[in-house]
């Protein structure tokens, strides 16, 4: 049986924990899309309801926010990180 990667997971392999990403949220009041950007601390598969998914656990920039969750393929790449180099 071959095996299939998770759902989201092509798209995971594109980010990489220590990536600022941004999503959106909708702000009713002014009524358009705000976006919020963040820092990618995990990258991990889960099951969600009856489907593995790719998800990505986030530091959001802002001082008194908590880590989010999200699905991996939401997120839009906006700095890579730095690559650890050899000494």
């Amino acid at each position: 049986m071959d095996e299939q990667p998770a759902f989201g997971e092509i798209a995971a392999k594109h980010l990489q924990v220590g990536d600022i990403v941004e999503w959106s949220t909708w702000e009713e009041e002014m009524a358009h899309w705000q976006p919020h950007y963040g820092l990618i601390t995990e990258i991990k598969n889960e099951i969600k309801g009856t489907r593995m998914v790719s998800v990505s656990i986030v530091t959001p920039l802002t001082t008194d926010a908590a880590e989010m969750e999200f699905f991996t393929p939401s997120l839009k790449l906006i700095s890579r990180g730095i690559e650890a180099k050899d000494e």
